[in-house]
């Protein structure tokens, strides 16, 4: 299997405070890798920094081999993100706003027509997409924000928190979409808190805490190594060590 992420002691500080600190990990291009730990552990910046938005203070990292300084336009062009934080034009329709990014992506109106068309069928929002966006609830919200993120079929898409505040129908939504996102070939790099979450999502995932990584692997070996029922009690054992 070809590596879609490659990162090798990948290092980010601001002034005085390391936001990560020498972090390394890969994944293939078949799977699901996702950064798990509490919040301001490094999982955004780690993020931001694949997806060419920050620079990284020292250590190297690609994705399907680019360098993501030395080859930022390329990797911009086979990775998409989507921030935690992200919004959209709430004025538009769902539709309108669709239309308006695919503008952004290509000037081909064949390839435009091409990314509405999957972005619609990923969002499942059928009807509601002719409806202005201040109309939606958060989880209709996001749905259409993960559509817009995946309607180029990037072969890496990075998404921070992406069910972060919806409910347990909408999460639960957001979370088959991705799985059968992976399933038809697309690598998916993603953030969470949610350690229960991913652990029914992710192939295999990194534990971040206090800006390096713990463990990386599979949820059941993590939970086998700790004696641990969940990735919750593998965490509180990798906390529990980190502060003695």
């Amino acid at each position: 299997m070809q590596k879609a992420v490659e990162v090798k002691n990948l290092v980010k500080q601001y002034k005085a405070v390391t936001a990560i600190g020498g972090i390394s990990f890969d994944f293939n291009d078949d799977e699901i890798f996702a950064l798990i730990g509490p919040n301001g552990a490094g999982k955004s910046t780690t993020l931001r920094i694949l997806a060419t938005i920050l620079q990284p203070t020292s250590g190297q990292a690609s994705i399907y081999s680019l360098d993501i300084q030395k080859d930022a336009d390329e990797v911009r062009q086979i990775i998409s993100y989507l921030p935690e934080e992200a919004g959209a034009y709430k004025n538009l329709s769902g539709l309108a706003y669709l239309n308006f990014m695919a503008g952004l992506f290509t000037d081909s109106k064949q390839k435009q027509k091409e990314a509405v068309d999957f972005a619609q069928e990923v969002a499942g929002l059928k009807n509601r997409l002719k409806d202005k966006i201040n109309t939606y609830s958060k989880g209709m919200t996001r749905k259409l924000l993960l559509a817009r993120t995946v309607m180029t079929k990037p072969q890496l898409a990075i998404l921070d928190e992406p069910t972060s505040g919806l409910d347990v129908i909408n999460a639960f939504e957001i979370r088959k979409i991705v799985r059968e996102l992976s399933k038809q070939g697309m690598a998916v790099l993603l953030s969470s808190h949610n350690m229960l979450e991913i652990e029914f999502l992710s192939d295999r995932l990194g534990i971040i805490y206090q800006g390096k990584i713990r463990e990386t692997g599979r949820a059941d070996e993590l939970k086998k190594k700790y004696n641990a029922k969940n990735l919750e009690e593998v965490f509180l054992n990798i906390a529990g060590a980190g502060q003695n």
